[in-house]
């Protein structure tokens, strides 16, 4: 049995319902197969997860060094990680298509591929050619097909835990494929400016992050054989497949819950993304150093690492994905606030630090629950269609919420208790806002989202001929051999 097997009183509850005999199809699928290879194809997901992230903030915690090597102002520097943002946005639509239409393992090997490429390029202009008045151009394109790669990336977990995973690891899969993103984001800022302290280093910095991103390629191309087992790891897996990329447009937009999640926890995410571009800006004002809002970046992440694993596998185990969102939402707005307080007062690091584990314990663990909700409240739509379009409403906002809450600055006259330099604003009013914006979708989240589990209810009716309305299982699912 998967993991040590499920106890016999379990199986005997499925023995009783095929003694019923409710529904014909039952012993055929009393026993669905798990394969050991979806653990390979799990690590290769993160691993390829985490290098894409690594190539997207490969500049920004060395952003002087960059400039001097490349001969370019902070502002283009900036605009080496902010491509990845203003590529993903348009061609989201396509990614949700393709990863519905042509597969899984297509979709996989084409982003490893442009991943490679776009850090492959970035090392082999640089290294030889300091000094070349085009190299910023090129380095940019090299950026720019890292950005093609990762919504081919991104968007898969919930795909590739829905085709491999039984019902009782997906939360757990999907929540390890997620958070390998922020992994990578975590990595990339201590090993940029550990290898790169002066501008010289730069060639050495990318060519790290190149050889990972070859080997990585070479395992997908190589190791990924398909895009699903050749038998099915759940009822909803067995089923005939999810509806057409168009029309599962079209019962999204009619989808009340969905359109709930996807306006508000597209606000959280857009608020998550703001809390880590501005976090030093806002630090800054009130004295603290760069280093510790790196420190408080980093708590940010691990915290948020820690949270989403304990999360999912107590969802796994509980399915009480709509429960389990709305506390951690709920206990990340209150974060938020507590932020828009803190980070306003000086000498305080204990309190600051403290707030920014837990907005990250709170915060990231929502995000690959709500993927998975997103995926039960849709189905039978299909998963890249349903996650995709959250992370293109994540993405949206967050460009809106970054634009807004800058322009709500004020410059400070006095600037002499800052470490910001000349630049001095200060962000009282916009934290303020942020939080609020943020209570404000939670609230509506709290109240206003209800829906049922409709993918665990079409597997228990597949396995035992009964509906479930509810929104929870009765009865155990179907245990699983691996093979």
């Amino acid at each position: 049995m998967e993991d040590g097997g499920e106890d016999s009183a379990e199986v005997q509850t499925v023995s009783s319902a095929v003694s019923r005999g409710p529904n014909p199809e039952l012993k055929k699928l009393l026993f669905f197969k798990v394969y050991k290879r979806r653990w390979f194809v799990l690590l290769v997901l993160c691993l390829l997860n985490c290098s894409n992230a690594t190539i997207w903030l490969t500049f920004a915690p060395v952003a002087d060094q960059s400039a001097k090597y490349l001969m370019v102002s902070l502002e283009e520097i900036n605009w080496l990680s902010l491509v990845f943002m203003v590529v993903a946005i348009p061609l989201s639509f396509g990614t949700t298509w393709m990863l519905d239409t042509l597969g899984l393992r297509i979709t996989l090997i084409v982003g490893s591929w442009l991943n490679m490429l776009g850090a492959l390029l970035r090392f082999c202009v640089v290294t030889p050619f300091r000094g070349f008045t085009m190299l910023y151009p090129i380095v940019i394109v090299g950026q720019t097909l890292g950005a093609l790669a990762q919504p081919l990336i991104i968007f898969t977990p919930t795909k590739l835990a829905a085709l491999w995973f039984p019902d009782h690891q997906r939360a757990t899969a999907n929540m390890i494929a997620s958070m390998s993103n922020p992994l990578g984001i975590l990595l990339a800022n201590i090993i940029s400016p550990m290898m790169a302290q002066t501008s010289a280093q730069i060639p050495a910095l990318l060519l790290a992050y190149a050889v990972p991103s070859c080997i990585i390629c070479f395992l997908a191309t190589v190791g990924i054989r398909s895009s699903a087992p050749p038998t099915p790891p759940s009822a909803s897996a067995e089923a005939s497949g999810s509806e057409p990329f168009v029309q599962g447009l079209k019962l999204l937009l009619k989808n009340k819950a969905y359109l709930v999640l996807l306006l508000c926890f597209g606000s959280g995410m857009a608020v998550f993304t703001c809390f880590s571009t501005l976090l030093e800006q806002i630090l800054c004002v009130q004295g603290y150093t760069n280093d510790f809002a790196g420190i408080c970046g980093a708590l940010f992440i691990v915290f948020g690492i820690v949270g989403a694993g304990a999360l999912g596998l107590y969802v796994d185990k509980t399915k009480k994905f709509i429960e389990a969102t709305k506390i951690n939402i709920s206990f990340a707005a209150l974060a938020c606030i507590a932020f828009s307080v803190v980070s306003l007062m000086r000498q305080q690091k204990a309190a600051i630090a403290a707030v920014c584990s837990l907005f990250g314990f709170f915060g990231f663990s929502i995000y690959p629950v709500a993927m998975e909700l997103s995926v039960e409240c849709t189905y039978p739509v299909g998963e890249a269609t349903s996650a995709g379009l959250i992370f293109v409403s994540g993405q949206v906002q967050s460009a809106l919420y970054i634009i807004f809450l800058q322009a709500l600055t004020k410059r400070l006259a006095d600037s002499s208790l800052s470490t910001c330099g000349s630049a001095v604003l200060s962000w009282r009013v916009p934290m303020l806002v942020m939080a609020g914006l943020f209570t404000v979708f939670t609230c509506c989240f709290v109240i206003f989202f209800h829906t049922r589990y409709r993918r665990l209810e079409a597997e228990v009716e597949a396995t035992y001929g009964t509906k479930q309305n509810n929104g929870s299982t009765a009865t155990e699912p179907a245990p699983c051999v691996e093979t």
